[in-house]
């Protein structure tokens, strides 16, 4: 059943976001915390989510980018704290 499982989850097109950080099922329950969940997973109170079940008219932010759980935890000018975006700079000019 768990090899099934696998192959499943390794070749199916959805939840690829969630196969980036968790490979590999398991039957033992992750110790993420439910903000942790909601980041990666994107359903929550975000605009895009909220359009699909048609409980907004928008998938956008009001600063004018889509509102993706990661916009809001990486771009937003109106939730990202000017240190967030000072060490984005740092580990990009790292990195880049």
């Amino acid at each position: 059943m768990l090899e099934e499982w696998q192959t499943l989850w390794k070749n199916d097109d959805t939840g690829r976001k969630i196969y980036n950080i968790i490979p590999s099922v398991s039957l033992r329950p992750t110790n993420w915390i439910r903000e942790d969940f909601i980041l990666f997973c994107q359903h929550g109170p975000f605009p895009p989510y909220l359009e699909r079940f048609h409980l907004s008219d928008s998938d956008y932010c009001s600063c004018g980018g889509v509102g993706t759980a990661l916009h809001y935890a990486e771009e937003c000018i109106y939730t990202v704290s000017s240190d967030m975006r000072k060490l984005q700079r740092q580990t990009s000019n790292k990195n880049g």
